[in-house]
């Protein structure tokens, strides 16, 4: 995937807390590059979080996937990642209408953690990291189309999920 000049409104995250994050993930430049370093971040991140969230309280429980094999596999890392995507999108749609950028991408992340929190506290704690990255991609891309903006922000999820995806389709415990 090449390299596309950045349109002069790309770069609507420069003033606010969200410029610490790589420009490869603040601007809709490479496509490519963009799924990579917000996968590095998203993954990173959430395994810090889980790292930490252990060792704070190992006593929360870990969402649990009652299927497995390539049903699981499928569900986990296209059929999640598309349909939140879409969620997220239509719930970003508004909350760019009603706040800057940058609040609407951490109210977003925030209510997936949420969301996440209410199948597994613990889950929901470390997932909001994830969701502030496919929020921010989503939101960049978004500038680029609505179907950019979901393709990048889902392939992202979706490598987030595929080791756990493995995981869970070959009958490994995620926790």
């Amino acid at each position: 995937m090449g390299s596309v000049p950045a349109p002069a409104s790309a770069r609507l995250l420069d003033d606010s807390f969200l410029k610490i994050l790589p420009a490869a993930i603040r601007e809709p430049r490479n496509p490519g590059r963009a799924i990579l370093i917000g996968w590095l971040l998203s993954i990173s991140g959430s395994l810090i979080l889980a790292g930490i969230s252990r060792l704070v309280a190992p006593s929360l429980p870990a969402p649990e996937f009652p299927l497995q094999g390539p049903v699981a596999f499928l569900l986990l890392v296209v059929f999640a990642p598309l349909v939140e995507t879409l969620a997220m999108a239509a719930a970003l749609a508004i909350f760019v209408r009603l706040m800057p950028p940058a609040a609407a991408i951490l109210l977003s992340a925030v209510g997936w953690g949420a969301l996440h929190s209410a199948q597994a506290i613990g889950w929901g704690l470390v997932i909001w990291w994830p969701f502030l990255i496919f929020s921010t991609l989503y939101v960049v891309w978004r500038q680029r189309g609505f179907w950019a903006g979901v393709g990048i922000a889902a392939a992202t999820h979706a490598m987030q999920n595929l080791i756990p995806g493995l995981l869970v389709a070959f009958g490994q415990s995620t926790s």
